[in-house]
């Protein structure tokens, strides 16, 4: 019965990989609030709010996962990250793309590379089938991106061709 191929825990719901988006934002949160130890009061208080409201919600969503293990309705898992088999190249697809996306946003710009990305996942996840519409939500949510984070709210993100270009016209 303690075995792990016991038909108990072939019913028990995985968790294990779902705890690892929530331990790695806490761990951000908690780097981040030691980042901006040292800013004014006034920079502070919206990241405070918005980690803290982030810490709330990982306790509720850890509260929850416990309440699971504890009734035997779960386990810590792991086998549920690379199942089912046939995902996995789309899974390491994605994860290449992120990583392209983080190395190359300082030569190509928030802009233009917010809309590479979310093209190829966009593509990658369709299996190719609609490009065209990949494409046009692709350029509109970059532009959405570019909108607010560039336009409107200011912030310092890498500027590339379309920045520099958009500046120009403005």
């Amino acid at each position: 019965m303690s075995g792990d191929s016991s038909p108990d825990n072939e019913k028990k719901r995985q968790v294990g990989g779902e705890l690892i988006i929530p331990a790695a934002a806490v761990v951000f949160t908690l780097y981040y609030f030691w980042t901006i130890a040292d800013s004014p009061w006034t920079a502070k208080v919206n990241a405070y709010l918005v980690g803290y409201a982030l810490l709330a919600a990982i306790a509720v969503f850890a509260f929850m996962m416990v309440k699971e293990l504890l009734a035997g309705r779960a386990s810590l898992g792991l086998s549920n990250l690379v199942e089912p088999l046939a995902l996995l190249p789309k899974r390491a697809g994605f994860i290449a793309l992120t990583v392209a996306y983080l190395l190359l946003m300082d030569l190509g710009g928030f802009t233009l590379t917010t809309f590479f990305f979310l093209f190829f996942s966009m593509m990658l996840l369709d299996s190719k089938k609609r490009w065209m519409l990949c494409g046009l939500l692709a350029l509109v949510l970059s532009g959405i991106g570019y909108a607010a984070f560039i336009a409107f709210f200011q912030t310092r993100l890498p500027k590339g061709p379309v920045e520099w270009l958009l500046a120009g016209i403005s």
